[in-house]
């Protein structure tokens, strides 16, 4: 009987926040979505048994988890949020301290994270009353109504599976205000509890054979740009590089961000891993033959990769329906032929990441069952379809109610009872159907990524490109210091870390004016800082340039910029 194969990729990641100078997170994201989203996540697989799904975990972002482990295991907390969270007397912070509360913990969405709330919305509110009007007066809040607009905002941040069932949380939300440093003392090591349990928790999903678990280069570099930028013009063959021909060595740090990641993927949950999600769905030719060098057995990018892929192997044959191209997994005639590729649903994607936020859970989850039913039927009858699902398994959580609670649950059960659709995993779907005909071969592999097929979010425009120049004179310098005896071992292990993290493609994600002036000025320190650490690290001067602003933003910008639609 035909099956319809429904593969869930959730991909889980947060650039390195960390300081490598000061040891400092300058930034909470890692945290706050563990104990939100990373936690609910686990909690509705493990109350859906039947549920296969793929977990892609990008390895900086479990580097950053277990490091909030020892931190809390230690109590050197390098995080300045949760160091204030746990303060003892809030009536003695500075008032740089009181500024910083006051720009973070009103960080998030207000109709689904502080609204619903009415003693956190009083917080907010008298805020902005006092910072419209008297900003100067803001010196005068009481250590109590920073202890409470702390609580507030982690429990804001709290998943909705420890909201329900963790008896503290319960009493905290229903205690409203007046929180006491012991309160605030109990929800700090819940806090650290939460962090500790994901790993495990995943683990234990992995070994039970209920997720695969996947990795991506370890560091999130946009991969195919670091190898060629050239390779951009596959599917824009009009766009402006870099003044830098390429990124010096560029094919040595892609094989580097890849063998470190499977090390550190096999060092946690005691496997290889069997594939690989690229950063942003980044892929190209060569990028398929270093994940071949690797032993990869799958990868899988957006749709319209696969649709300019399709019309540059068959440029005189008229592109069919998407139901007879796109649910089936794909291999690339070459030195990669071995990898299969899978392709995304960039429309049933798009409507978990950006659309069903706004119906009600149920509704949306009967939605998403109908598409796939019409696909099954749309599909040839004598082909198993592959759909898969792919996208951010954390942001966009933000903006459903109850952090999507309703939706996922009414979703996983629909799933488990429905008579054809069978959710799984790449590594067993690659099992099950072996070299099977609905493996099909192409002669051409257009590079782009899962965002409109190209790479025009990370490369392309004066900002973007002046940034791509500025990693590329960082890279320079780095490979000459690198040949000399100007660093020790020790040291050279620390640059080579620094690197790693500049060459994220989450910095240039942010360069442009279509994402929110907040937003981008925090990434643009962030990535200009980490160029300065660099250069510390390899005791070189600091350029100037690099002390110049590369990108502000919007102030008209409505959103956060965390995820983008694919067309």
């Amino acid at each position: 009987m035909k099956q319809l194969n429904l593969a869930l990729l959730w991909h889980m990641h947060q650039p390195d926040y960390r300081d490598y100078v000061t040891g400092e997170s300058t930034l909470p994201w890692v945290y706050l979505h563990a104990i939100k989203d990373y936690t609910d996540m686990a909690y509705h697989l493990e109350a859906h048994p039947k549920i296969r799904a793929i977990i892609n975990f990008v390895p900086v972002l479990l580097d950053q988890l277990e490091d909030f482990i020892e931190q809390f295991a230690s109590g050197k907390i390098h995080c300045p949020l949760l160091r204030l969270l746990a303060t003892p007397e809030l009536e003695r912070i500075t008032m740089q301290e009181r500024l910083y509360i006051f720009d973070s913990c009103f960080l998030s969405n207000h109709e689904t994270m502080l609204k619903p709330y009415p003693a956190y919305k009083r917080l907010h509110e008298l805020y902005h009353m006092f910072r419209q009007h008297r900003e100067s007066e803001l010196i005068y809040f009481s250590g109590q109504y920073f202890s409470d607009l702390l609580v507030w905002y982690h429990l804001a941040w709290i998943g909705e599976s420890v909201r329900r069932n963790n008896e503290f949380v319960m009493n905290l939300m229903a205690k409203s205000e007046g929180f006491t440093h012991t309160d605030r003392l109990q929800l700090f090591n819940l806090i650290g509890e939460l962090i500790r349990q994901i790993i495990p928790r995943y683990r234990k999903l992995s070994d039970s054979g209920q997720i695969e678990l996947s990795t991506t280069p370890h560091y999130h570099p946009l991969s195919p740009l670091l190898i060629d930028f050239s390779c951009a013009r596959d599917s824009q063959p009009d766009v402006a590089l870099p003044s830098h021909p390429c990124y010096p060595g560029g094919r040595g740090r892609v094989a580097y961000h890849l063998s470190s990641a499977i090390a550190s993927h096999e060092q946690r949950f005691q496997q290889k891993p069997s594939g690989i999600w690229p950063a942003e769905g980044g892929v190209s030719a060569a990028l398929l033959k270093s994940m071949a060098e690797q032993n990869n057995r799958w990868t899988a990018s957006g749709e319209a990769v696969l649709v300019n892929s399709l019309r540059a192997s068959q440029p005189d044959t008229p592109l069919p329906d998407r139901n007879h191209y796109l649910y089936r997994p794909y291999r690339f005639a070459g030195e990669a032929e071995e990898i299969v590729c899978f392709f995304r649903d960039d429309h049933l994607s798009d409507l978990i990441g950006f659309e069903y936020a706004k119906w009600f859970g149920r509704d949306a989850a009967e939605n998403f069952i109908q598409a796939l039913e019409h696909i099954y039927r749309d599909t040839p009858a004598t082909e198993n379809p592959i759909v898969s699902v792919i996208l951010d398994g954390e942001n966009a959580w933000e903006t459903y109610p109850y952090n999507g609670f309703y939706f996922l649950n009414d979703l996983y059960h629909l799933i488990e009872n429905h008579s054809f659709i069978r959710t799984t995993t790449y590594r067993n779907y690659i099992t099950d159907t072996g070299t099977a005909d609905t493996i099909k071969t192409l002669t051409t592999l257009t590079a782009g990524s899962w965002v409109y097929g190209t790479f025009s979010t990370w490369i392309g425009d004066a900002e973007k490109n002046r940034a791509w120049d500025m990693l590329c004179a960082a890279k320079h310098s780095f490979d000459l210091v690198m040949q000399s005896d100007r660093l020790s071992a020790t040291e050279k292990e620390q640059a080579s870390k620094q690197l790693a993290s500049c060459e994220s493609s989450d910095w240039f994600w942010w360069f442009g004016d279509y994402n929110s002036a907040h937003s981008v000025a925090s990434f643009d320190q962030l990535f200009r800082k980490n160029l300065m650490n660099l250069y510390h690290l390899l005791k070189l001067p600091v350029p100037s340039t690099i002390f110049e602003t590369i990108s502000k933003g919007n102030d008209q910008a409505q959103t956060s910029g965390t995820m983008q639609r694919s067309l």
